[in-house]
């Protein structure tokens, strides 16, 4: 039974694995987006973020400890140079995994994984598209306060429905 085992260790050995993951976060760090399948990108999402985090400290040993995962020296130059500084305020979750259908011979999950301050037409989009909502709690339109939520509206400073002057 595998009663609280959250690792999925897709089909292989544990040594074929780390290299799998190594393998797979280099090049997650060079090219910034790489295709794969969905329980590939999930493990690679566990196994990559704890490392950009190391990043953010630019020491001796945070690159010593992820150069034992990686094993590539140009993937550490590129985490600790241009990645570190651009993910420098950002708290947490540093990929995105966008599904993108069933592949052809297998039927099996297909994904893009990416680090999320890279992609510059979602940056560009989140930039034109934020506006300033208003959040209310009350159900909206011409529903009148009935109950318990007419003395809440009277209770507060706030004009309930009827009470709200109209506008000419």
């Amino acid at each position: 039974m595998r009663h609280g085992k959250k690792n999925n260790h897709l089909s292989r050995t544990a040594e074929h694995r780390q290299a799998l993951l190594s393998n797979m976060a280099s090049s997650l760090i060079e090219h910034k987006r790489i295709t794969t399948t969905l329980a590939k990108a999930r493990e690679l999402r566990k196994y990559v973020e704890p490392l950009i985090t190391k990043a953010k400290t630019d020491s001796t040993h945070s690159r010593r400890t992820v150069f034992s995962y990686l094993n590539n020296k140009e993937s550490i130059k590129t985490l600790f140079g241009e990645v570190a500084e651009k993910i420098a305020n950002r708290p947490g979750g540093y990929t995105r995994i966008i599904k993108l259908g069933t592949r052809a011979g297998d039927n099996a999950s297909m994904c893009i994984i990416e680090l999320v301050d890279y992609n510059e037409t979602m940056l560009s989009a989140k930039a034109a598209t934020k506006t300033r909502t208003r959040r209310s709690r009350r159900s909206g339109g011409g529903a009148k306060a009935t109950g318990a939520g007419a003395a809440e509206a009277k209770a507060t400073d706030t004009p309930s429905v009827e009470e709200a002057p109209e506008k000419e």
